[in-house]
């Protein structure tokens, strides 16, 4: 199995840590999140995986090499411009028939290889990873009527929505709607893909999952680490 990793953002959200090393290479533990998300799709069984990466990547060249440490076979796909979430895959020279694309800043305990047998069961041309999360409002939510007559007042409500883990399976049929060298996030594509009719589907997950692109969740991943290491397959 084939696995991309997207690892060339700048990070602004976790600055300045992100102004010393790129965000992969942000410690969880005494790692980087990187070595933790190879070592997991190892456990998993992938046999490569591609870096596409940007910024900073002579950093992450030097610490994954080319994957002899952990056993698979790791290239590289740069970035001579930022080309979003999924231009970059326009630039891979081999892609399997359905392959993993997942963020490079993820903490999560999902089964990699379950996920991509849901996607070839589904005959679906991509699959997206989605998490419940719950949103709490700190203020006070008034509604009016057709007037200004309040109907209801609810205080500090908590709203629970399906997110995106930032982990995905496409079919290489996906790259006929990404055009080389342009740029194109993963929402305008799934759009796309809709407007065409093409079969796109969810992934439901409900055990640990953490994205570290902020500063509170990065504290939130440090405090709840070692309590979680064990179920992260980081063998």
């Amino acid at each position: 199995m084939q696995a991309v990793i997207l690892a060339g953002g700048k990070g602004t959200r976790l600055s300045p840590f992100t102004k010393v090393f790129p965000k992969p290479l942000v410690p969880i533990g005494e790692k980087p999140i990187l070595d933790m998300i190879i070592r997991q799709l190892k456990h998993f069984g992938f046999q490569r995986v591609t870096l596409a990466v940007g910024y900073m990547a002579e950093m992450i060249q030097v610490y994954i090499r080319n994957g002899e440490q952990y056993g698979m076979d790791i290239d590289y796909s740069f970035e001579e411009k930022p080309l979003g979430t999924v231009g970059s895959l326009s630039q891979i020279a081999k892609l399997d028939k359905d392959f993993l694309v997942m963020n490079g800043d993820i903490i999560t305990d999902l089964n990699y290889s379950n996920l991509m047998s849901f996607h070839k069961d589904q005959n679906a041309i991509a699959t997206i990873g989605t998490y419940q999360k719950n949103f709490k409002i700190d203020l006070g939510i008034i509604q009016n009527g057709y007037d200004y007559s309040i109907t209801d007042y609810v205080e500090k409500p908590t709203y629970t929505f399906k997110v995106s883990m930032g982990v995905y399976v496409f079919n290489m049929d996906v790259l006929q709607y990404i055009e080389p060298n342009k740029y194109l996030d993963f929402p305008s594509l799934v759009k796309q893909l809709l407007i065409q009719k093409k079969k796109v589907v969810s992934y439901p997950f409900d055990g640990y999952w953490l994205d570290i692109g902020n500063h509170n969740d990065y504290e939130k991943a440090l405090e709840e680490f070692e309590a979680i290491k064990g179920r992260l397959h980081l063998d």
